[in-house]
């Protein structure tokens, strides 16, 4: 797959784009002598690459993905939260959160592609994203009791939600990896596929995305982001008001004459 262009986000993140697939965004985390450990630095960049992607109205779906043959991400940099005196980790702690709620808070749908390690931060990075393909080289978890502390970039809030309070429970309190096939059975993962192919999966599962409308699926995802865990009453008013939204689009007058004319869609995305 030919990158056509390249962003760096310091030295450890950068968002690619691809010859044929210009509406999917490729986050890749680019720390592979760390095995993507989350420094101070790389959780600063994440953070200001998802503000940038954000902003982007031609990127309607976005890949998290990693340079490491091995791993996708380790979780945190201990070996830097080894060196911090207690008042250095507290000013850190917002640099941090905010990685991982620049991808939770992503507009447009968002694809991480696992392979290998990913463990604490690493798995919450993933489970910030709205789908998780995984490669049978995955391995995940969230092992942070087995180091004193907890899982704190999501970790706890979102593992219920897409396996149950009990078995995330028996998980994060156990602290043990998980083997992609168990993973994928458990529902930790949403897809898996043969070794090596989780990226190139992903982007394609990206690009069947991006072929439909930008308005339809940034409105989609704000609609089962806000609805989940609410009453059946309150959440069908949360969608209400996101068919509000997209109902006297440019997109929606575009998608019924496309329909109509028996042709594909040229999305204003507006």
């Amino acid at each position: 797959m030919t990158v056509t262009s390249e962003q760096r986000f310091g030295e450890f993140v950068a968002v690619r784009r691809h010859a044929g697939q210009e509406y999917v965004a490729e986050l890749v985390l680019d720390r592979p002598k760390a095995m993507n450990a989350v420094s101070t630095d790389m959780a600063r960049s994440i953070a200001a690459a998802c503000e940038a992607l954000g902003a982007d109205p031609g990127v309607r779906v976005t890949v998290l993905t990693s340079s490491h043959e091995r791993a996708f991400c380790v979780g945190a940099d201990l070996k830097e939260r080894n060196s911090f005196t207690d008042a250095e980790l507290v000013r850190q702690r917002p640099t941090a959160r905010a990685a991982y709620t620049g991808v939770l808070e992503l507009p447009m749908p968002t694809i991480a592609a696992v392979h290998g390690f990913a463990l604490g931060g690493g798995f919450e990075l993933a489970l910030a994203c709205d789908v998780i393909v995984a490669d049978a080289t995955a391995v995940v978890g969230l092992p942070e009791v087995s180091v004193g502390v907890i899982p704190g970039g999501g970790g706890t809030q979102l593992l219920p939600r897409r396996v149950g309070a009990a078995r995330a429970a028996e998980l994060v309190f156990t602290a043990r990896r998980v083997e992609a096939a168990e993973a994928r059975e458990l529902g930790l993962v949403d897809k898996l596929v043969e070794a090596g192919r989780d990226r190139e999966e992903a982007l394609a599962l990206g690009a069947r995305m991006a072929a439909n409308s930008p308005v339809g699926l940034r409105a989609a995802k704000k609609a089962l982001r806000l609805g989940h865990g609410l009453d059946l009453r309150a959440g069908l008013e949360v969608e209400d008001a996101a068919w509000r939204s997209v109902a006297f689009s440019g997109d929606r007058a575009e998608g019924v004459a496309a329909f109509n004319e028996k042709r594909s869609p040229r999305w204003p995305g507006e």
